[in-house]
């Protein structure tokens, strides 16, 4: 009677056998199939790299050439697996990978709905957006300068130094400003003199202030102006407008904005025009009658005196 176990190791036996023939057989195909990857990694860094160069020599947008460069690797990339796989004789889990993607589509739709989102979002930024890179943008509560644009999000670096990284599709949906696409912004600021002082003369002398001042922009369609804004308790409110270069947006257009506002107050000044603090009323209740003030001793010497 034959040994049942002595059966188990002959089919045990014959399968690695065949497994291992079959193995020498595919190792010239597994061989080609590395190599067609390994060239397809190569030609995919160096194809995205010359698109990316071409692209942005052609249209002076780094954000564009760099997400198209990207996106041409990653496909050429994908490829070369594809082909790698059928190389090898693999090709029926090639025809898989692609049947299961198709079948799973609507699955992994709902399962990774955030992430298709952003990355449609940024082939529709990638082509039209209201942004260049270094470029000052407030998009919702983030502000700060353009320094990435990738598939899944846009990269901001604030002023005070935090890198934020916005989802693509928020992009879309949130409102965008751009504070430097046209290299124009305008300042604005308040400042309050007596009641008794001429406004008239007040409002040329914060003119003459601002035309000296030399990164202060006016042109026919940037004009600065000063208008009489409140009459407040103890002042009458002047407010400033004018325009200020935003190429250097924030530094630059903060320290143009502290130098007028030095330079009207000193104007003022100089031209005998005085800005009062508030004035504040006091008043008594209850039983008090009057309110009582001592007059400090006069402490200074003699000597002084004469």
């Amino acid at each position: 009677m034959q040994n049942p176990s002595s059966d188990e190791t002959e089919t045990v036996s014959e399968a690695f056998n065949q497994f291992y023939y079959n193995l020498l057989d595919q190792l010239p195909g597994i061989g080609i199939g590395l190599l067609i990857i390994i060239l397809g990694v190569l030609l995919g860094i160096w194809l995205g790299k010359f698109f990316q160069r071409r692209i942005s020599a052609r249209t002076s947008d780094p954000l564009m050439s760099r997400f198209l460069g990207k996106a041409i690797r990653f496909i050429v990339i994908i490829t070369a697996i594809m082909l790698a796989l059928r190389a090898a004789g693999l090709g029926g889990i090639a025809t898989g990978i692609l049947t299961a993607a198709g079948a799973s589509a609507v699955v992994l739709g709902f399962a990774f709905k955030d992430i298709g989102e952003n990355f449609i979002a940024g082939i529709i930024l990638a082509f039209n957006r209201p942004f260049d890179v270094e470029d000052t943008v407030e998009i919702g509560s983030n502000f700060g300068k353009v320094k990435a644009l990738e598939f899944r999000y846009t990269k901001l670096k604030t002023f005070d130094g935090k890198d934020v990284y916005i989802p693509n599709s928020d992009v879309l949906t949130e409102p965008v400003t751009n504070y430097t696409e046209d290299g124009f912004f305008r300042w604005s600021f308040i400042i309050g003199i007596a009641y008794e002082d001429n406004i008239d003369g007040a409002k040329k002398t914060v003119m003459q202030a601002l035309r000296k001042e030399p990164t202060v922009i006016e042109d026919k369609d940037h004009q600065n102006f000063v208008i009489e804004d409140e009459l407040a308790t103890s002042t009458v409110n002047l407010k400033v407008f004018f325009w200020v270069d935003t190429t250097d947006f924030r530094m630059q257009a903060l320290i143009t904005k502290g130098n007028v506002v030095r330079a009207v107050k000193e104007a003022l000044e100089d031209n005998g025009y005085y800005m009062p603090a508030d004035i504040q009323e006091i008043k008594l209740y209850g039983g008090e009658k009057e309110f009582p003030v001592r007059l400090a001793p006069n402490t200074e010497s003699p000597a002084k005196k004469s």
